[in-house]
């Protein structure tokens, strides 16, 4: 007869074994699922298109990833390539960005709520990090080079900044999911629809409201494209 030390340890072995299937996303169930747009299906994604309709190119797009960028006002351009550009990317969990970056451009603090990020300098020099969450809100930071691969974890604040002011830079990021989703946390603070009140956020930033209502009437524009 077992001891109740043995069932103790099996109970802690079934409840870590619950646990990771429920943590871990379930694997795809055929080879593909494209996504089908034009489906009044509405589900976590998007439903499958019938296979016989698929084709090669439901899993390509002429993205011209190797072409220079224009960038905005704070210096970036982000081009997402996800599952709106390709329907063969839905259930498969990755998508991918060429990330274009003007001299002392910067791609602002922002957040993927779905995914985590690995980043590769194609060109140039980044300085980037990742700030934990509460309540310790560490930095962690790294200048990169050429070759160089940094990840940011799923759904932390993050940012990148080309500290050269004379050369642009690149770099190409991998996402793991087919649709990240992306925070930038200025536009979303102060550029929000319709915006948050400037009392809440004067008592959240500890500054007068006038400095808030300047910030809401400043233009936050899009650097994902």
């Amino acid at each position: 007869m077992a001891s109740p030390s043995s069932f103790c340890l099996l109970a802690v072995l079934l409840a870590l074994v619950s646990w990771q299937a429920i943590a871990s996303d379930p694997s795809p169930l055929q080879d593909f699922c494209v996504a089908d747009k034009h489906s009044p299906v509405l589900v976590n994604g998007f439903a499958c298109l019938d296979p016989k309709y698929v084709n090669a190119d439901h899993f390509f797009k002429a993205a011209m990833l190797n072409t220079p960028r224009k960038t905005n006002k704070v210096g970036s351009n982000v081009t997402l390539i996800n599952v709106m550009q390709i329907p063969g990317l839905n259930t498969l969990g990755i998508s991918i960005a060429r990330i274009d970056y003007a001299p002392l451009g910067e791609n602002p603090p922002h957040t993927h709520p779905r995914a985590t990020e690995i980043l590769t300098v194609l060109e140039g020099t980044l300085y980037v990090g990742f700030v934990t969450s509460n309540p310790n809100n560490t930095l962690f930071s790294k200048v990169l080079n050429k070759g160089d691969v940094f990840v940011f974890p799923e759904g932390l604040i993050h940012f990148q900044f080309n500290p050269n002011p004379h050369q642009p830079a690149v770099a190409l990021a991998a996402l793991s999911s087919q649709n990240p989703g992306a925070i930038t946390i200025a536009n979303a603070v102060f550029g929000s629809k319709p915006p948050i009140s400037d009392d809440i956020l004067a008592k959240a930033f500890q500054v007068e409201k006038g400095t808030i209502d300047w910030l809401q009437a400043q233009f936050w524009e899009n650097n994902h494209y």
